[in-house]
């Protein structure tokens, strides 16, 4: 994809000049980001009883000690408002089996609070910060937010593991990026 304006987007390496020749690196450079191996989780957030699950493939362990993990989120998304907001965050790691479940989540979910359903889905609150988490994760961790670091149209929020668990078995194939038809590469 390119920028908002529908041109590339740079800094391009030296001889690449042209709008030909920049179209045609942005596409290769896109390319080579979709081949970076890349999870494919269901992020929760909620502020007072407003609530949202979103699909991320941002995501990764920060720390060991204390134990942080970040998610990238573009900053215009319910998801951002509700996680500055909120305090919290949950990621919840999906079967590899349960593929169709991250297209439910790539617009703002419907909220069904009678159901305890977000876009069809069940959802649990969290047991630490009453975030959703999606009842159909394998795995799924619960974070307090500890910072938000700005990166371009995007922030980087850093929550640190207050809550966790397993919701299928330990040794369950996880869905990754690859695994769909999805890519997101910049």
């Amino acid at each position: 994809m390119a920028g908002s304006t529908g041109e590339p987007i740079g800094p391009f390496p030296p001889g690449v000049e042209g709008p030909e020749a920049e179209a045609e690196y942005d596409r290769l450079r896109r390319r080579v980001l979709w081949k970076m191996p890349s999870g494919l989780y269901v992020v929760g957030s909620r502020h007072g009883e407003e609530r949202n699950l979103m699909t991320l493939n941002w995501a990764t362990q920060l720390s060991f000690e204390p134990k942080l993990v970040g998610v990238s989120v573009e900053i215009g998304a319910r998801t951002h408002r509700l996680i500055a907001t909120g305090g919290a965050f949950s990621l919840c790691v999906l079967d590899r089996e349960d593929r169709a479940v991250v297209r439910r989540f790539v617009k703002p979910a419907d909220l069904d609070a009678a159901a305890g359903t977000l876009s069809g889905e069940r959802f649990v609150d969290g047991p630490a910060t009453g975030v959703p988490v999606l009842a159909a994760s394998a795995a799924w961790i619960e974070c307090a937010l500890r910072q938000q670091v700005a990166c371009g149209g995007h922030t980087m929020f850093v929550g640190e593991v207050v809550a966790s668990g397993f919701a299928k078995a330990e040794d369950t194939a996880v869905l990754r990026m690859e695994d769909t038809r999805m890519n997101y590469g910049g």
